[in-house]
Formats: structure tokens, C-alpha cells, sequence
């Protein structure tokens, strides 16, 4: 038990990275970390899920609880559950506000141990650091799965959008052998034989990430400015078509209703953690770390909540649960041209999104292997490069062959579980090092600590309690299969390990 306990110290963390070998170029400052923040928080849902949470969405949670935990909060025990229609309506925006906020904690707890700890791996590092090497390993082989099932979605999600536009704009038609997944989400043979456009998608960010990080940080700030561009049109340009009548009622469902869009919206945050994965690469982690975490949030919050405002003065709230509810809206009030800039911020907010993701994915394979844990060719570093070329393609090849044979949307909550779970492991590490660890520089602190990690944890529980049954069952399978792989494998050949069994020999 002890083994599997064992922690690695900060200072032989920074020390590995900077083994010539396997050492990653520095070249992130703080705009270009919050652009990586913003790439990935901010895709295609801004124009859809603020739409749907406000109308209201069926949500059928079958939780492991008996009754949802978010239930019991927001009507107490006995009350109807979730299923239903119980939107926020324009209070939606106060459900991003809050959600802003709930988020908040855990940002603040990344942007602590980000600039203490200021290497490749995101949440596994930190968990190596505090809470020992099996968590660490499980908290590593769950954010593989997060970035990877996430962004098999979000490919999905790409081809189509991609064929309507190549369909409605170009009259160009894919034929249906290439234009999708093989099997659909409910295991159903669709007739195609490959979704051609989402593997080569993935290819193409793949070979732009392996370029060099400067290039992809480029990449995705020229991506941010035309998504962020597209929501500003809209914002502006629709704005003067506002109704101040479909703000009333403004909570048409009370408190309830804004809880529940919350817990709608809540995953629309999740991605600001994917900068920590850059803290590697990063001119001055210590001040431009926290910077990048915090500022992501903030202009998130601000631009969902401006959306939310817009789209639900120009129309009715009860009107905007379809699939396209910006669009439709706009395409009403005949405004073709904002509508068409919709369109360019949805498919630039996906691609930015799929790149950040595959970024961060490829640096948890690195980091893992850097430290045994998985096979060394992971760790890898391009001689002229200087970014880890081998997981990276590894990485892109992982997501791209499964998304053009699966329509996996029903494992969404996958990403979700993983994430929430990930935010828990790094609101513990803060306390757990600011109880071994006080004296350690820290060049920034969660403010109101110990009470700010524990809510982080709290509210992270609630939702994970409220995810389906069948959520858990899948995490809980991945995470068996991954042990498998620690026991045969990492535990073997952990750098830690061999390096305590080689003191133990003299």
C-alpha cells in the first residue's frame, strides 16, 4: 500500500522536465493561455444549450440516488423530480452567472497548484504531487477519456454540421458511404462505411498540434477572435430586435428553474482546466497560469450570459427548445446575415475546441509516460519541434478512427463524470498541500481556504450524484480496464519505483 501511495515531490517533478530529451519548448504567454481556455470552453453549444436550458429540457436522471440529489436541493424530499420541463426561462442567465460561480472554486484551486506546480499533466500531476501515484494514475487514465470521448463528440458533431453547409451552401453532397458514423448512438447500422470528415479533421488539428505549440496557440487565438467576432454580431446586431416583454416573467419556473438550467449549463464551463495542461510550455507559469484560468472563466461568464440576455428578448423562451434555437430565432426575424455568422462562429468554435482538447490529451500521454506509467515512445519529444509528436498522433489516430465508426453522443456524461471527478482530486490536492506542504511559495492562493476547495468538492458531488446510473457503470468499467493496465504495467515500470528500488540496492 505504501508503493501505491507514494507521492512524487514538486521538485523532482519540475526536475524531470527538464531533461534535454524530453523537454517542451516555452513559448505561452497569457493571452494565448486564455484563448486555449477560451477555444475550449466556448463551442457550438453557446448557440444551442442556452436555447434549450431556457425553454426547458426533458431530463429522465436515473440517478444512483433515489431521488436527485439536485432534486431534493431545489424542492425538497418528496417533490417531482427532474423530468419535465422545469427551464429557466430568461433567467437563464443567472444560471450561467451562478454556474460562474460554482465553477469559480475549482478554477481557483487549478490556478494554485498550476503555478506551484507548473508542469505537463494537468490533474494527474497535481495528484502525483499530493494524494499519491495510484490516484494519480487513475485520475490520468480518466482525463484520457474525458478528452478523448469528449472530442469524438465533437467530431460527430463537426461532420454533420459540415455536410449541411457543404449541402445548403455548396450543393456539394458527400456521398452517404463517407457523410457518417457507421453505427448510430442506439447501435443501429446507418449505411455508411466511414465518417470520412471527422477523422480528417482530426488529422489535419493533429498535424498543425505536432507543427509546434506556438503554431497551434496561433491557430486557436485567430479561431477565438472569429468565434468570439460571431457571438459579438450577434449580440450587437440582434440586440435592437429585443422585446422587453419576453423577459416576463423573468423566472417563470422561481429559484427551481434557475437551478435546474444550472445544472443544464453547468457543462458548457467545463474545458477552462485543459489550460493547466499548458503550464509546461509556459514563459512564467507562476504569474501567467492563474491569469489564464481565472480570465477564461470570466469572459466565458460574460459571454454566455450576454447571449442568454439577447436570445431570449428577440424570442419567447417557450420557442427555443429545438435544435437550432439562435438560428431559427435570427432566420424569424429575417436576419439572414448574423444568421450566417452563427453558422461560421458554430464550425470555428467546434474546431477550436477539438484542437485544445487533442492538446491537452496528448500532454496527460506524455506526462504519464515521462513518468513510467505508460510506454516511453509516449514521451517522446520531435527533435526540431520540440512537442510530443508520437502521442500526439497516437492521440489524433484514438479519436478519429472510433468517431468515424461511432456515433457516440449517449457516452457523453462520460467527459462530464471525468471532469468533475478531476476538479475533486485538484480541490483536495490544495488542501492536502497546504496542510504538508505551508511553507512552499505559492505565487497565488485560493482565497477563503480550507472553505473554498470544500465547496468546490461539494457541488462537484452533487452533480456527479445526479449523472445516470449508466454513467457510472461505464466509469467505473474504464477505470477497472486502466488498474488492469497499472498493475501489468505502470506499477513495473514507474520511474518512481525504480528509482526507490535502486536506492534500496546500494
Amino acid at each position: 500500500m505504501h508503493r501505491l501511495l507514494r507521492t512524487k515531490s514538486i521538485d523532482a517533478l519540475i526536475a524531470a522536465s527538464e531533461d534535454p530529451e524530453r523537454r517542451l519548448h516555452k513559448t505561452l504567454g497569457p493571452w494565448s493561455l486564455t484563448a486555449l481556455g477560451i477555444g475550449a470552453v466556448i463551442g457550438s453549444g453557446i448557440f444551442i444549450l442556452t436555447g434549450t436550458a431556457a425553454a426547458g429540457e426533458k431530463l429522465a436522471f436515473k440517478s444512483i440516488l433515489h431521488a436527485p440529489v439536485l432534486d431534493l436541493i431545489m424542492h425538497g424530499s418528496g417533490a417531482l423530480s427532474l423530468t419535465g420541463r422545469q427551464g429557466a426561462g430568461p433567467g437563464i442567465s443567472v444560471s450561467f452567472l451562478l454556474t460562474a460561480l460554482v465553477c469559480s472554486f475549482a478554477a481557483l484551486c487549478y490556478a494554485e497548484l498550476a503555478s506551484m506546480i507548473p508542469i505537463a499533466g494537468s490533474a494527474y500531476t497535481y495528484a502525483y504531487a499530493t494524494l499519491g501515484e495510484i490516484v494519480a494514475w487513475i485520475i490520468g487514465w480518466d482525463l484520457i477519456l474525458e478528452y478523448a470521448v469528449s472530442n469524438m463528440a465533437v467530431a460527430v458533431g463537426f461532420s454533420a454540421y459540415l455536410n449541411d453547409i457543404l449541402d445548403s451552401v455548396f450543393h456539394i453532397h458527400l456521398p452517404l458511404a463517407l457523410a457518417g458514423p457507421i453505427f448510430s448512438d442506439s447501435g443501429q447500422f446507418t449505411g455508411s462505411w466511414f465518417n470520412i470528415s471527422a477523422l480528417l479533421i482530426l488529422l489535419l488539428l493533429t498535424y498543425v498540434l505536432v507543427r509546434g505549440v506556438k503554431e497551434s496557440a496561433s491557430t486557436n487565438n485567430v479561431m477565438v477572435l472569429v468565434k468570439i467576432a460571431a457571438i459579438l454580431i450577434f449580440v450587437i446586431g440582434a440586440s435592437r430586435a429585443v422585446n422587453t416583454a419576453n423577459w416576463h416573467p423573468f423566472f417563470p419556473n422561481g429559484f427551481p428553474g434557475v437551478l435546474t438550467g444550472a445544472a443544464i449549463v453547468f457543462f458548457t464551463y467545463i474545458g477552462f482546466d485543459s489550460v493547466s495542461t499548458a503550464a509546461e510550455e509556459c514563459k512564467n507559469p507562476q504569474r501567467d497560469m492563474p491569469f489564464g484560468i481565472i480570465a477564461t472563466l470570466i469572459v466565458c461568464a460574460v459571454l454566455y450570459i450576454s447571449v442568454a440576455l439577447v436570445l431570449t428578448g428577440i424570442e419567447n423562451y417557450k420557442n427555443l427548445s429545438n435544435a437550432a434555437p439562435v438560428a431559427n430565432a435570427l432566420k424569424g426575424l429575417g436576419y439572414d446575415g448574423i444568421r450566417r455568422w452563427v453558422s461560421v462562429g458554430a464550425i470555428v468554435g467546434m474546431i477550436s475546441s477539438l484542437l485544445v482538447f487533442q492538446y491537452g490529451q496528448a500532454r496527460v500521454w506524455f506526462a504519464m509516460s515521462r513518468d513510467g506509467l505508460l510506454p516511453r515512445v509516449f514521451s517522446r519529444v520531435h527533435p526540431r519541434f520540440k512537442t510530443p509528436h508520437i502521442s500526439t498522433w497516437i492521440a489524433g489516430l484514438a479519436v478519429g478512427i472510433p468517431a468515424g465508426i461511432w456515433d457516440i453522443g449517449t457516452f457523453a456524461d462520460l467527459s462530464n463524470i471525468g471532469t468533475l471527478f478531476a476538479f475533486i482530486v485538484v480541490s483536495a490536492g490544495v488542501l492536502v498541500l497546504r496542510k504538508k506542504q505551508p511553507e512552499r511559495k505559492r505565487s497565488f492562493r485560493v482565497p477563503g481556504c480550507p472553505w473554498f476547495p470544500i465547496l468546490s468538492i461539494v457541488f462537484c458531488l452533487v452533480l456527479m450524484m445526479a449523472l445516470p446510473l449508466e454513467t457510472w457503470i461505464r466509469f467505473f468499467v474504464w477505470l477497472a480496464i486502466g488498474l488492469g493496465i497499472y498493475w501489468f504495467f505502470g506499477r513495473k515500470h514507474s520511474t518512481l519505483r525504480l528509482e526507490e528500488d535502486a536506492l534500496t540496492r546500494r
